[in-house]
C-alpha cells in the first residue's frame, strides 16, 4: 500500500471487485481519450481469482481516497525494454478532476517502482489533446519526447500519442517536483 496525504494506492481486494469492475466499465466516464472497449464482468472475476491483476506484465492498483472511496486506477506494465516500465491512469469520476489524484498516485508509483525496482526510465503515453493527463506527467517530472504518430486505436479512429519519460538520475527521490 501506498500511502499520501490525499490518496492511497493498493492493490485490489476481491471485497472491492464487483464496484471495481462497474468503475472501470462505465463508459460514460471514460470520455474522448479513453477507448469504449471493456472486458467482460466474467473475465475480469477471471483474472482476478488467477492473479489479482498482479503478474510479471503488468500490476493493476486502485486509487482510494481518505474516505476510502475508490476514485481511479492506476498501473504500470512492460515497456519496450526490460528496464523500462510504462504507466497508465484513469480516473473514475470526471468530477474529480483537477484534486490531484492522478497527479499524487503517479508520485506515489513512481517512487515506488523506482526504490523496489531496478527500473532506468519510466514513461507515459496520453493523446496530445488530453492537456490533465500531459499536466500530471509535467507535474511528476516526466519530459516530453515527442509525438508517436497514429499510435492508438480509439473508438474508431487511429489516435497520435505524447510520449515523457522519466530516467531514474532525472527522479528525486519523492522530493517535490
Amino acid at each position: 500500500m501506498l500511502k499520501g496525504p490525499r490518496c492511497t494506492v493498493r492493490h485490489v481486494l476481491s471485497a472491492d471487485l464487483n464496484v471495481f469492475i462497474a468503475l472501470t466499465n462505465d463508459l460514460a466516464s471514460r470520455g474522448e481519450y479513453f477507448s469504449s472497449q471493456f472486458k467482460s464482468p466474467e473475465a475480469m472475476r477471471r483474472d482476478f481469482m488467477l492473479n489479482g491483476f498482479v503478474t510479471e506484465e503488468r500490476e493493476m492498483f486502485v486509487i482510494e481516497d481518505n474516505l476510502h472511496h475508490i476514485v481511479g486506477a492506476i498501473l504500470h506494465f512492460e515497456g519496450r525494454t526490460p528496464q523500462c516500465r510504462e504507466i497508465g491512469y484513469r480516473l473514475f469520476t470526471p468530477s474529480l478532476a483537477g484534486h490531484g489524484y492522478t497527479t499524487e498516485a503517479t508520485r506515489l508509483l513512481v517512487d515506488h517502482l523506482f526504490k523496489a525496482y531496478q527500473y532506468h526510465r519510466l514513461e507515459l503515453m496520453m493523446d496530445p489533446l488530453n492537456l490533465a493527463s500531459e499536466r500530471v506527467a509535467q507535474k511528476c517530472g516526466f519530459i516530453e519526447e515527442g509525438t508517436l504518430r497514429q499510435t492508438f486505436f480509439v473508438n474508431g479512429t487511429m489516435r497520435d500519442a505524447k510520449l515523457y519519460s522519466l530516467l531514474r538520475p532525472e527522479w528525486r527521490g519523492g522530493a517535490a517536483l
